[in-house]
């Protein structure tokens, strides 16, 4: 018998390229040229900074000037990234238990392209009550 192993950051790679490519076309425009980045967990710097000390606290990030700060006026900024936190999307997944964890790696991805859009988390949960109304 195999062993089960966890999705490795090459499975969730996978899971967010398949996420990003089922958006519909005109998100993906908006979004431009976001990097996608999946990484085990955030390092101590990006923990300190959000105030966090359990890095399973943190699924993604979203870094970069969001699309309400840009101009084509500002120097060459570096290029908007999203990082996704392989252990700490598997703890969520495996705490919920009732989540595929394909459509938590597309919940986790979409949320964090929110950000890009220049959206805060309250904006985020009050679109997504909205949605569920």
């Amino acid at each position: 018998m195999k062993p089960f192993l966890p999705p490795s950051l090459d499975d969730l790679e996978r899971m967010a390229q398949h996420a990003w490519a089922t958006l519909p076309a005109e998100f993906r425009t908006l979004a431009g040229d976001v990097i996608f980045r999946i990484e085990d967990f955030a390092d101590a710097e990006t923990l300190a900074e959000l105030g966090l000390e359990d890095p399973l606290d943190l699924t993604g990030l979203y870094t970069g000037p969001d699309l309400t700060e840009r101009s084509i006026m500002d120097p060459a900024q570096r290029a908007p990234m999203v990082f996704l936190y392989r252990h700490a999307i598997l703890f969520e997944w495996i705490s919920h238990g009732d989540v595929p964890l394909d459509e938590l790696v597309e919940h986790v991805l979409v949320h964090e392209i929110g950000h890009h859009f220049g959206l805060s988390d309250d904006d985020m949960d009050a679109l997504s009550d909205q949605a569920g109304d």
